[in-house]
């Protein structure tokens, strides 16, 4: 078996590649691993999900799993992954499981589980529940009688959520209209309520799942509806959610994108200014775009770049006690309000920003000037070959030494597919496609697809 666990969580086609057994197995070997064996107390989980169809069925195995190793199961139904995080450390439960593939197709599903306190789960601990999944580890000591666990519906999570992210600024953002596209998911509904409370006027699009069209063709993977939206409504901005809102994309009042890089870059300074961004320092991955850097740089903030995933994020932010970082995909982390990625956050920080300075979105997003990025996935027989055979490495240095300066190379081979990813940035769009085809051409010959 290859590694269960991706950049977050488990994942694949459910009832195919994620099925009701394997969730089961997996719900009762993250309780063996997480829940104290002192039997003081009966262990809590909340459990949520997004709106996909597949969800229903997973939550039924992850809760028997949960209630069969004796845990006591919160069922708070559909919320975004950050409404779990969050209510998993204000239950004060001890673990918290999401159900989402997060901006992957409808037909995906996936498991992300929450330490106390809602923390992602570090490697070591995500090692131990594979070596119980597949059967290598102590066997799983089934509770009887009265310490099987119970399951209680919680319905208040919503309103816990949203009043949560209300409480986290006081400024009004009335005057302001926004377009959100929510991708038929889990913000559907506390994301525009959440916006309309605070203030501003609401214009929701892709906010009514029916578990089949989650992410279809609609949500941050998808801006051309939202564009087309916010131009005809007049909207000063749009904001985009994914499957589960844990990522915010947004639009200008034209119709232009605004990517993560941009949001921290706006949000980076917005705390300064405030005298809350500690050690003067932002968070991102080494897929975030030069020009953030460079914009950070210029901004006398200093950044620290990690492993693609949120979750080397967190780790970062959390070791340094830092108060930004995120991912250009939209996946922003405020570790003062939540422990995860959290798009309705973001999103009421980003327009708080905006009626603050009374600037429009595309004023500030100016900070960042954007390098022209060309990203190749190169389908190959053997990843660690593609990436790093002595041909391939020749040619990075080769383009390296021709940019100089005014660009990069990132070869990274994928966690979870055979593809090496090959990305190049540049002072213009066609030195960055030159470059990035003939590094693909050289790793596609390094390693030929089976």
């Amino acid at each position: 078996m290859g590694r269960l666990f991706g950049t977050d969580g488990v994942r694949g086609r459910a009832n195919a590649d994620l099925t009701p057994e394997l969730a089961l197995a997996v719900a009762v070997a993250a309780a063996q691993t997480l829940f104290e064996r002192d039997h003081s107390h009966a262990p809590t989980a909340v459990v949520g999900r997004d709106p996909r169809a597949s969800g229903e069925m997973l939550e039924a195995a992850v809760v028997a799993g949960l209630t069969s190793a004796g845990a006591n199961v919160i069922r708070v139904g559909v919320l975004p992954t950050p409404a779990i995080a969050f209510l998993t450390g204000a239950l004060d439960a001890d673990a918290g499981v999401m159900l989402s593939a997060s901006h992957n197709p409808m037909p995906d599903n996936g498991i992300k589980i929450f330490a106390a306190g809602g923390h992602k789960l570090p490697d070591d601990v995500e090692d131990e529940i594979e070596t119980l999944v597949s059967g290598k580890g102590e066997a799983h000591k089934r509770p009887t009688g009265a310490r099987i666990g119970r399951v209680t519906d919680n319905a208040d999570g919503a309103e816990r959520y949203i009043q949560h992210l209300l409480s986290t600024t006081t400024q009004r953002l009335d005057g302001l209209k926004v377009v959100v596209d929510c991708a038929h998911g889990a913000s559907s509904l506390v994301a525009p309520e959440t916006y309309r409370r605070a203030g501003a006027e609401v214009v929701a699009i892709g906010a009514e799942p029916d578990g089949l069209n989650i992410n279809d063709n609609c949500g941050s993977n998808h801006l051309d509806n939202l564009k087309a939206a916010v131009v005809a409504h007049g909207a000063h901005l749009g904001i985009a959610h994914d499957g589960d809102a844990d990522r915010c994309a947004a639009v200008t009042a034209d119709g232009v994108e605004v990517d993560g890089d941009q949001i921290m870059a706006i949000l980076a300074l917005a705390l300064r200014e405030a005298g809350r961004l500690t050690d003067e320092t932002l968070v991102a991955t080494v897929m975030s775009n030069l020009g953030l850097k460079l914009a950070m740089a210029d901004a006398g903030i200093r950044l620290i770049e990690t492993r693609v995933g949120d979750r080397y994020v967190l780790e970062e932010l959390r070791a340094r006690a830092l108060a930004l970082g995120g991912e250009q995909s939209g996946h922003i982390i405020m570790p003062e309000y939540a422990t995860t990625g959290d798009g309705p956050l973001t999103a009421l920080h980003l327009m708080a920003r905006m009626a603050e300075t009374g600037k429009s979105l595309a004023e500030l997003a100016k900070v960042v000037h954007r390098l022209p990025q060309v990203l190749i996935n190169v389908t190959v027989g053997d990843r660690a070959a593609g990436a790093s055979a002595p041909a391939v490495l020749d040619a990075v240095k080769e383009v390296e030494a021709e940019l100089g300066g005014t660009g990069r190379v990132l070869l990274r081979p994928s966690g979870t597919e055979a593809l090496v990813r090959v990305m190049v940035e540049a002072g213009t769009q066609a030195t960055a496609r030159d470059a990035a085809e003939r590094i693909a051409a050289i790793v596609r010959t390094a390693s030929p697809a089976a």
